[in-house]
């Protein structure tokens, strides 16, 4: 099981200016929903910017100790746009 706390660590190791939100869905530890702020993603198309989440949790997926993702993903100014 790994907890919401080592999910978010693991994406910050790949997107270190990251804000990141991460909610259990299941309580089990494998289910999250994952709320990604990051300039790296400025330029980058969705399935890009999904892309680099998924880079930074690659072992965790691939493994199953990460069984499912949900995947918001904003730049800081649309994140700004979206919380208005």
């Amino acid at each position: 099981m790994i907890t919401p706390d080592q999910v978010s660590a693991m994406i910050k190791a790949g997107l270190p200016d990251a804000d990141v939100q991460v909610q259990d869905l299941t309580g089990g530890g494998d289910h999250y929903q994952v709320v990604v702020v990051s300039s790296k993603f400025e330029g980058c198309s969705l399935v890009q910017q999904h892309q680099l989440v998924y880079g930074a949790v690659r072992e965790a997926m691939s493994s199953e100790a990460i069984h499912a993702l949900a995947l918001k993903t904003y730049t800081p100014a649309d994140w700004v746009a979206q919380s208005a």
